[in-house]
């Protein structure tokens, strides 16, 4: 390594490690949700093997979870992989997100980039992307959240299995919660004004509201609809900055006659 290559080296390697700093706190959150799905694993029906395996092919909790409903439930895998697409179908709204920001990259970062895209790693890199203009080795930060959150899902899983036949009744302590307050937390520090408050409002309500549609399918349509209302008051407010910027030039050109 010459000395000029040095300086980029370094950066890179502390973008990797503030990003796997920056995902420490969510990965807190996750470890009981990880935990929980190991011990769930053998009584639904999966093997311990392929309890791991989910994990690492699949990575996805929400989907893991709802796949393992569906298990114990008896149902054809055609609607499993159907369900569990949709319940991911968030995650299109999350790339749509970030590939302004990540198209000078090549192919070979964008694919793990892809698998490597959770609730908890979006949240932490959109929030370096607001704090940093310069995002050329960003995916770097990227990276390093995603290996953070990507081992210790799987981590937790292996050590939920082996829980899982130590204390078969693990599920009734109510870890699950634990996600519930870190989804709240990744949430919360971006409700910086009206449009996003009302995004999340109208979502969370639509998700309540729709919470009987089959196949997850309110979530999406949760999310429709508080993207369509925060982006509606974001509209509003911009055409009201913009109306309240003209009358002066208004005014002034009818007192000079113009």
């Amino acid at each position: 390594m010459t000395t000029t290559d040095y300086p980029l080296a370094e950066r890179r390697r502390q973008e990797f490690v503030a990003g796997a700093r920056a995902t420490i706190p969510l990965i807190v959150g996750a470890i009981p949700f990880g935990i929980l799905f190991g011990t769930l694993a053998e009584p639904s029906g999966l093997s311990a093997l392929g309890a791991l395996a989910m994990s690492l092919i699949v990575f996805a909790g929400a989907s893991q979870f709802i796949a393992l409903g569906l298990l114990t439930a008896g149902a054809a895998m055609p609607v499993i992989i159907a369900t569990t697409l949709v319940v991911n179908l968030r995650h299109m709204l999350y790339a749509a997100n970030l590939v302004p920001k990540i198209r000078h990259l090549p192919q070979r970062w964008r694919i793990p980039m892809a698998f490597g895209l959770t609730d908890e790693t979006f949240a932490a890199v959109s929030n370096r992307y607001l704090q940093q203009e310069d995002s050329r080795e960003l995916h770097w930060f990227y990276l390093g959240s995603f290996l953070a959150m990507y081992s210790n899902w799987v981590l937790c899983t292996a050590l939920g299995v082996g829980l899982g036949k130590m204390f078969p009744d693990m599920t009734r302590w109510g870890l699950d919660f634990a996600m519930s307050v870190t989804f709240i937390g990744m949430v919360v520090p971006y409700l910086r004004n009206t449009p996003m408050w009302a995004a999340v409002i109208v979502s969370g309500a639509m998700a309540i509201a729709t919470a009987g549609m089959p196949h997850k399918l309110g979530l999406m349509v949760a999310a429709i609809c508080g993207i369509a209302a925060g982006l509606s008051l974001h509209l509003l407010k911009r055409r009201g900055e913009m109306t309240k910027h003209e009358q002066p030039a208004v005014k002034h050109g009818e007192e000079t006659g113009g």
